[in-house]
């Protein structure tokens, strides 16, 4: 053996006896083939690859980090069957509810595919996917990044604040309000970072916290001794309204040249939306960074070893959370509401949870899932009508979740047990190969 001194003795040296005979053992490649064909090699990784195969990673962190099924049918197919499942079960729900499942579904149908219902539920799922990316940001390291919500609301505020206070020519009064909207939830979503790699805090239990604390600082704020108005004729009090500079029109207008006209506004950083999707997942797919980040998120240790910081990755993974969390509120401050308000939108931290969780982490999935819960929540106000409570919304949506995540995990599962018995397949095959060369 030899080790840092040089050869060392054996036991067989240490007690005078003669060496042992060993029989002449095939080399690795006795197979007589190259390398890259041998059974039971495994392809060298690619930063796009699982860094440790889905078998290796638990249950829990397999659904926060969107892993499921590798091939294309059944990428395909998982979705649809959880969808067709949670349909009947929603019908079942309607039945038991004493509506007519069939009316009551073509009733939602018929209300959320006219053209005002089309314009809302992009709106709103405008909002969703922003939220849900910045979820996503964290689901692939394993982080779960609860206080979106308080990062986006909080962000949305002094964003507004500073934009109605400072006048800038254009694009660069709507650049000065979403760039300080970045910070601002960088910088708080950091915090939770940073108390998880000095201190040991779980995420779940700082974010928490944090929500609770920024709300508390937005009521604070949110006074006419401090950053707010009262509105004319309401109870209602605001910021500043933005000047026209730092406002972002409607992407109607460009529409319209297409040939496409809506009824209504649609929110012009839409394209913001789907660019920060591509660039998501090309960062996270396709660099050495989304690399290091999923590494880190399988194995601190391992990463650690491997010359990554797990810590830094984590408080970088947080900041980038709060970064994109920031962006949620920016379509309806600077499309819509101009100013941040008691009725400014709130829970969208939550929802971008359930719907990232739902896209499976993927921009595309996200997206869809984003379609699918704005137009639910847009034909909510139809059921009412049908004699149906609106709050039955909540129900399907939960059940669509569930059922969805519920169906990844079975099938996963059932793959990992088909790629085992084809690995033990090879390397059975393996042997036989080396032992026949032996000979």
């Amino acid at each position: 053996m030899t080790g840092p001194m040089g050869d060392l003795p054996s036991d067989d040296d240490k007690l005078g006896l003669p060496p042992a005979d060993t029989p002449d053992l095939p080399p690795d490649d006795a197979s007589g083939l190259p390398p890259e064909e041998q059974p039971g090699i495994p392809e060298t990784a690619t930063p796009d690859a699982d860094p440790a195969g889905s078998e290796q990673v638990p249950g829990w962190q397999a659904i926060l980090r969107g892993l499921g099924p590798r091939g294309l049918a059944l990428k395909i197919g998982a979705p649809v069957l959880a969808l067709l499942i949670s349909l009947l079960i929603t019908m079942g729900v309607l039945r038991l509810a004493g509506a007519d499942p069939v009316s009551s579904m073509q009733s939602m149908i018929d209300y959320g595919t006219t053209s005002n219902s089309v314009v809302d539920i992009l709106n709103r799922a405008t909002r969703y996917y922003l939220s849900a990316i910045a979820v996503a940001i964290g689901f692939r390291m394993a982080l779960f990044n609860i206080g979106v919500d308080g990062q986006y609301r909080l962000a949305a505020l002094l964003a507004a604040s500073l934009g109605g206070a400072v006048t800038l020519p254009a694009p660069f009064g709507q650049m000065l309000v979403i760039v300080a909207a970045m910070v601002i939830g960088g910088a708080w979503a950091s915090i939770a970072g940073l108390l998880k790699v000095a201190r040991g805090v779980s995420e779940v239990i700082s974010t928490i916290m944090l929500n609770a604390i920024a709300t508390g600082i937005i009521a604070y704020l949110l006074n006419t001794d401090r950053l707010a108005a009262n509105r004319p004729g309401s109870n209602n009090v605001a910021t500043p309204d933005l000047p026209s500079s730092g406002r972002i029109g409607p992407l109607n207008g460009f529409l319209s040249n297409l040939g496409i006209d809506l009824p209504g506004r649609l929110y012009g950083l839409l394209p913001l939306a789907i660019v920060i999707g591509i660039v998501f997942w090309v960062v996270i797919n396709r660099t050495r960074f989304g690399f290091d980040l999923k590494i880190s998120g399988l194995s601190p240790t391992a990463a650690q070893a491997s010359g990554v910081s797990a810590g830094r990755m984590i408080v970088i993974t947080m900041v980038l959370s709060g970064v994109v969390a920031g962006l949620i509120g920016m379509p309806e401050l600077l499309g819509a509401s101009y100013n941040y308000s008691l009725n400014f939108p709130a829970g969208l931290g939550f929802t971008g949870i359930t719907v990232a969780l739902l896209g499976r982490n993927h921009p595309v999935g996200i997206a869809l899932a984003a379609i699918l819960f704005a137009f639910l929540d847009q034909s909510s106000d139809i059921l009412q009508e049908v004699n149906v409570p609106k709050e039955i919304v909540g129900v399907m949506q939960g059940v669509v979740v569930l059922t969805v995540v519920i169906v990844y995990e079975l099938v996963r599962r059932w793959e990992i047990r088909l790629q085992q018995k084809n690995v033990a397949s090879e390397l059975a095959a393996g042997h036989t190969v080396a032992t026949e060369a032996a000979k």
